[in-house]
């Protein structure tokens, strides 16, 4: 059958939500007090038996893999097979030894990377949805470069302004030219390149 053991499972409190006031306490201080001593005590009292167990686990894993040496009535070269043995295991020791450390380098860089990236994922926020607004050229200008500009800015002043007139003179040159290669002869001396010059 097996052993019950007393067991003390501790519950924070509740979080009450912001503007509510925090509810009383059931357990009275004194109460509340002499339960973190027990907790305490129980605790130490468990990290001494995990103590105790490990090293039994290493005088057993000591006895299970290194009998005891009897050297007594040997001879030399006996005596160098055994080393020879020794340093054989001692050889591979090393390369579990080396090997686990490398394991555990390896897992504690990946925790790390890992523990990166849950900060990086948790600092990251949605970008809000923008809206369409429609702004004038004078507050666009306004609010890029505050007070310093000053006088409105009218935009389609700027614009190049294009008379019917110029449209048709634009498709006369055209129809003039035409085909480049008709009018090569006659623009390929110093007159006829003043002449396209002049138009």
């Amino acid at each position: 059958m097996p052993e019950q053991t007393d067991t003390i499972k501790y519950m924070p409190p509740p979080i009450a939500p912001k503007g509510e006031p925090k509810p009383k306490s059931k357990i009275s201080a004194s109460r509340r007090l002499s339960l973190k001593i027990l907790l305490l005590t129980r605790a130490s009292e468990q990290l001494e038996a995990e103590k105790e167990a490990r090293e039994e686990n290493k005088v057993q894993y000591l006895g299970e893999n290194l009998p005891p040496l009897q050297l007594s009535g040997l001879q030399s070269e006996e005596i160098q097979k055994i080393c020879k043995q020794l340093h054989e295991k001692i050889d591979k020791v090393d390369e579990d030894r080396y090997d686990c450390e490398a394991k555990v380098i390896k897992n504690n860089r990946d925790i790390h990377e890992l523990n990166l990236k849950v900060r990086d994922l948790g600092g990251k926020f949605k970008k809000p949805a923008l809206r369409k607004v429609r702004v004038s050229a004078d507050e666009m200008l306004k609010a890029l470069f505050g007070s310093k500009n000053k006088g409105s800015m009218d935009l389609r002043a700027n614009l190049k302004s294009v008379k019917k007139e110029d449209i048709k003179q634009e498709k006369e040159l055209n129809n003039e030219v035409g085909d480049w290669r008709k009018n090569v002869e006659a623009m390929s001396d110093m007159k006829g390149r003043k002449k396209m010059f002049d138009a």
